[in-house]
C-alpha cells in the first residue's frame, strides 16, 4: 500500500479479530512505531479488508440522541457491548468481564439505565419500574428520541 502507515498488515488484522478499538490501535501505533494515525485510517483499513464493523446499532438499547459530552460514559459503553452481545458477537477479555459485571449490577440492584442529557453525568442508574421492559428506561415519547440522528 503506497503511502500507507500500516507497518504490519497481519498484526492489524489480528487486532481487528481480537476486537481492538481504533483508540487502542492509535495508541499502540504511537507507542510501538512512533506514528500518528486517525480513527478514519483504521475504519478505511477495516472496509478495504471486508471486516465487519465493530459497532452494532441498536436503537432499542440506545434510543437517545446522546450529547457529545456523554458519549464515552461507562453506562453507554456497556449498552454498546450489550448491543454487540445481542447481535451474536462474542465479547472478549476485559469487555466480557465489564459487561458481565454491569449486567449483574443491574440485576442485583433492580436498576435500569436512564439518560438525562441535562445532567452532568447524563446516564444514571435508577430503580426499575414495572413498565421498564429492558435494561434501559425508555424515553417518554418526544423526549430525547424521535427522528433525530442517534449518536453512538
Amino acid at each position: 500500500m503506497p503511502g500507507s502507515k500500516i507497518v504490519d498488515q497481519q498484526e492489524v488484522l489480528r487486532w481487528f479479530a481480537d476486537g481492538w478499538t481504533a483508540p487502542q490501535m492509535i495508541e499502540e501505533y504511537r507507542r510501538k512505531y512512533n506514528l500518528e494515525t486517525s480513527p478514519s485510517m483504521w475504519g478505511n483499513f477495516r472496509k478495504r479488508h471486508g471486516l465487519a464493523a465493530r459497532n452494532v446499532r441498536d436503537t432499542s438499547l440506545i434510543p437517545w440522541q446522546v450529547e457529545e459530552r456523554h458519549r464515552f460514559r461507562y453506562p453507554l459503553e456497556m449498552l454498546r457491548l450489550e448491543a454487540q452481545a445481542r447481535a451474536g458477537r462474542q465479547l472478549r477479555g476485559d469487555d466480557a468481564a465489564r459487561h458481565d459485571s454491569f449486567l449483574k449490577r443491574l440485576q442485583e440492584r433492580g436498576e435500569v439505565i436512564e439518560y438525562l442529557p441535562e445532567t452532568e453525568d447524563g446516564f444514571h442508574y435508577v430503580s426499575r419500574r414495572p413498565q421498564d421492559r429492558d435494561i434501559i428506561r425508555a424515553p417518554r415519547q418526544g423526549r430525547h428520541a424521535g427522528s433525530h440522528a442517534v449518536a453512538r
